[in-house]
Formats: C-alpha cells, sequence, structure tokens
C-alpha cells in the first residue's frame, strides 16, 4: 500500500509540477509606471487579452526591471511585454491600433506589418526559468 500510494504522490508531483517563471526586462527607460508581462500557452490565445494564461507586473526601475510569473505547469509558452509609462494598466496604442508604449516579445521582435507568431517566441517550462528580454 506505501507503495501505491508513494508512486501516487510521485506521478503526481511530476505530472501537476508548478514552476516560476522570472523575467528580466532590460532598456527600461525610466523608473515611471510598471513593467506587465503576459504569459500565453498557445498560438491560438496569443496577444488575445482577455485570454491570458497567466501574468505579473513590476513597478519600473530604469534599466532592469524584473517580474516574477509563479503557478506555471510544464508545457510550452511564449510572453508579450510592455512598458506602462503612465501606469494605467492598458496598452495604450493609436487610433490605427499601433501600440505608443514599448512591447517586447521572448525570442522575437515586432516584424515590420505586427507582432511575431506565438511559435517564434514560444519556450518549453519543465522546471523554474529566467528569461532576458530587451525592450
Amino acid at each position: 500500500m506505501k507503495i501505491i500510494f508513494s508512486s501516487f504522490l510521485l506521478i503526481s508531483s511530476i505530472c501537476f509540477a508548478q514552476h516560476k517563471i522570472t523575467v528580466h526586462v532590460e532598456q527600461v527607460p525610466s523608473s515611471k509606471g510598471k513593467v506587465s508581462v503576459a504569459v500565453y500557452e498557445s498560438h491560438e490565445t496569443f496577444l488575445e487579452f482577455n485570454k491570458v494564461f497567466a501574468s505579473g507586473s513590476a513597478k519600473a526601475k530604469e534599466g532592469r526591471t524584473t517580474v516574477e510569473v509563479d503557478e506555471i505547469p510544464n508545457g510550452e509558452y511564449a510572453i508579450a511585454l510592455f512598458y506602462d509609462e503612465n501606469g494605467n494598466d492598458e496598452l495604450d496604442t493609436n487610433w490605427f491600433g499601433i501600440p505608443k508604449e514599448k512591447v517586447a516579445f521572448s525570442h522575437a521582435k515586432m516584424r515590420a506589418f505586427g507582432p511575431p507568431k506565438f511559435k517564434d517566441c514560444a519556450f518549453e517550462v519543465a522546471k523554474d526559468i529566467r528569461v532576458t528580454i530587451s525592450l
């Protein structure tokens, strides 16, 4: 019985492991506002504000700001972030929908005609990880 219970606990901890993503945001232009990070789990939800898997934010620090996002299970994810200079919790855009505030992505940059795709930004999470993204 002990072996069965121990096996169940081991399998449960492997299957439901929760990890932390520590995002180091480089080249933050000032200490005004905050940096907001959104974690997405699929290409279907990528960049949909109402379909963010997990998120976090931190007060901006000129140069480098660190944001931690907890409780991330094993899987493939992509990050989109923005420097919310005015601290209104919204990505301000012009009337064309182009961001007025700085945005950045894990492993990719804005393209000439829009943001990158999920697959360009994706990375695997199987343990606590650190990601560095420059604004």
